[in-house]
């Protein structure tokens, strides 16, 4: 739910930034942290505000994929699967993370501790296989970190 605080964040955007578009990820942001996600309410919430068409931020959304379109699980964990992290075994990785998890990619356990994704490049080739959780990168993935990082998480 958008509250009247969210919206009125969101307002003073207008009396930051000259041109709408360049509002749009501090907008983002604001919903983000406020949501957890991008829900279409407050991308709707977004275009009434700022003034610009549901469709152009959604294009936006597509673009970045740091902001989740669908709730997910207080952490979202993101394992590079591009040609570079392929080649370091990117797909045993993914697959050792559905069995720990006992989820598949585009899940969230039960718990909603864990949601598990895939994305095509998260820009860190040298020090795959990779992932990133909630925007923190693990790189030179093994067995035994995903193990004790895990365990880390579920803990907090």
């Amino acid at each position: 739910m958008i509250t009247k605080e969210i919206e009125e964040r969101i307002r003073s955007l207008r009396n930051k930034y000259p041109k709408m578009k360049t509002a749009i990820l501090p907008a983002f942001h604001i919903l983000y942290q406020e949501e957890g996600y991008l829900s279409q309410e407050g991308m709707q919430k977004v275009s009434e505000l700022l003034g610009i068409p549901l469709l152009e931020l959604n294009e936006v959304l597509s673009f970045y994929v740091f902001f989740p379109a669908g709730k997910v699980g207080k952490y979202w964990i993101r394992v590079c699967d591009n040609l570079s992290c392929s080649l370091m075994g990117a797909e045993s990785i993914i697959k050792y993370l559905e069995e720990k998890l006992k989820i598949k990619v585009g899940q969230t356990t039960p718990d909603e501790l864990f949601t598990l994704s895939t994305e095509e490049c998260l820009g860190s080739c040298g020090t795959a296989p990779m992932m990133m959780v909630n925007g923190e990168f693990h790189e030179n993935l093994t067995k035994e970190k995903i193990d004790k990082l895990i365990e880390e998480l579920s803990r907090k």
